[in-house]
């Protein structure tokens, strides 16, 4: 029998959490160079930790009080052209600011953006992280699927062309939506393979993707449904949206 996206579900800590109407994820990003200064919550001067814990306080507040359902951190810059940061330097920032996140609001749903397995599993282990989000698709760190399986949490697979240094040097497709798709499929029965049931399928607009190539898939979104797989569709603040006019 063929899923509709209304039956889509979640495994999250053990309840289940209904997708039968879009929910809104509200980024959190501990870093100091995030393509977008607004969701940035580390100074590039020199703060106190209580001024950056003031920040993060106020962050959280304005996602849920605005309608998030969810709240996505990453504390490694994934944006074109980033160099990425050691996993010492990601888990410290991590740390810190799970912390202050969680003393804030507890029963928050909290996504960890990392493509690391060994931050993965220290996030869902000292901080109850829920979801990992991995921009790479499991392909920078080839630990990551087995991780996620033996964790148990609900995991974002995102298709990626190239790494976030070079993505956005002349990607090309044939037929972009189709291998997206593909490649989704693929790597999903190799997560499924791992034991990880709870899998959201993200086709990765403005990774490694020109302009042309997002509007494409944008335009053929409900083609992503044949994958059985709740969907991720990251657009905002992308110059995809001011691009175009």
């Amino acid at each position: 029998m063929k899923t509709s996206p209304s039956d889509y579900t979640l495994n999250i800590g053990g309840h289940l959490y209904s997708l039968a109407r879009p929910v809104v994820m509200g980024i959190l990003n501990l870093t100091p160079d995030s393509f977008y200064s607004g969701s940035r919550m580390l100074s590039a001067e020199q703060e106190t930790p209580e001024a950056t814990a003031h920040r993060i306080r106020q962050r959280v507040r304005t996602i849920l009080e605005e309608g998030g359902d969810m709240i996505d951190v990453g504390a490694c810059s994934t944006r074109p052209g980033s160099d990425e940061v050691s996993t010492a330097e990601e888990m410290q920032r991590l740390s810190e600011g799970l912390a202050v996140i969680r003393d804030e609001a507890p029963e928050a749903i909290i996504s960890v953006d990392t493509y690391r397995a060994d931050v993965a599993q220290m996030c869902v282990r000292d901080y109850g992280v829920q979801i990992i989000n991995d921009i790479s698709g499991g392909e920078l760190d080839r630990a990551m699927f087995h991780t996620i399986g033996r964790l148990g949490v609900p995991y974002i697979l995102m298709h990626m062309q190239g790494k976030p240094r070079d993505m956005q040097n002349q990607p090309h497709y044939d037929d972009v939506t189709a291998e997206v798709i593909s490649y989704l499929a693929r790597r999903a029965q190799q997560l499924r393979d791992h034991g990880v049931t709870d899998i959201i399928a993200d086709p990765g607009l403005g990774f490694g993707k020109t302009l042309v190539h997002n509007y494409e898939m944008m335009q053929h979104l409900e083609c992503f449904h044949e994958l059985g797989m709740p969907l991720l569709i990251g657009i905002s603040r992308k110059s995809m949206i001011y691009r175009l006019f």
